[in-house]
């Protein structure tokens, strides 16, 4: 068995940075200078770490194999009853493994325990994989696929959520908040 473990801790974590700068320069690949055509601010840069702390509503989770961030995500408050998701990522030499997944499920049960009962989420036109993933766990299209994607460029899912029971037994999670650097993790 892996010996995977859910944190809850915050951005400026370092065991994040090397999660978020892969995931910045996925972005620039992915996208070049696209997304800068409507704004200066790159899109890994356009959300402050502060929007997901649960103080202002959201969280920030890793997902942690032997101590190093294969996997994360986070979401912040949209509304009173909407949480959004925002950086679901894993590690490029570790994908097809499911972790994306559980990474999305254990959001949904973290926003679920703050009382959140329905979820959006925005993905890239260009990121099929991401796609795929939201509609194999529920997500309902916001958009027409059949329209021009770049077009749409930011494509909408959101999932109303409930307390169903899961299909697979959760991995253990810490909050680490006060101590972001978990010794023996």
């Amino acid at each position: 068995m892996r010996s995977d473990l859910f944190v809850y801790t915050s951005l400026q974590d370092p065991r994040a940075l090397p999660l978020i700068e892969e995931l910045g320069r996925e972005y620039e690949s992915r996208y070049g200078d696209f997304y800068l055509q409507e704004s200066a601010v790159p899109e890994i840069e356009r959300y402050p770490a502060e929007v997901f702390t649960p103080a202002q509503g959201g969280n920030f989770l890793l997902l942690l194999r032997k101590g190093r961030a294969v996997a994360g995500g986070a979401f912040k408050r949209l509304d009173a009853q909407t949480a959004e998701f925002k950086r679901i990522w894993t590690d490029s030499s570790l994908r097809r493994q499911g972790l994306a997944r559980s990474v999305l499920v254990e959001l949904e049960a973290q926003a679920l325990r703050q009382g959140y009962q329905r979820v959006y989420l925005t993905t890239g036109f260009r990121q099929p994989e991401a796609v795929g993933l939201y509609l194999g766990h529920g997500y309902r299209r916001l958009f027409d696929p059949t329209a021009d994607l770049q077009a749409l460029r930011k494509l909408p899912f959101e999932k109303q959520l409930s307390l169903a029971p899961r299909n697979h037994p959760p991995l253990p999670s810490t909050h680490a908040l006060q101590a972001p650097m978990l010794s023996g993790v």
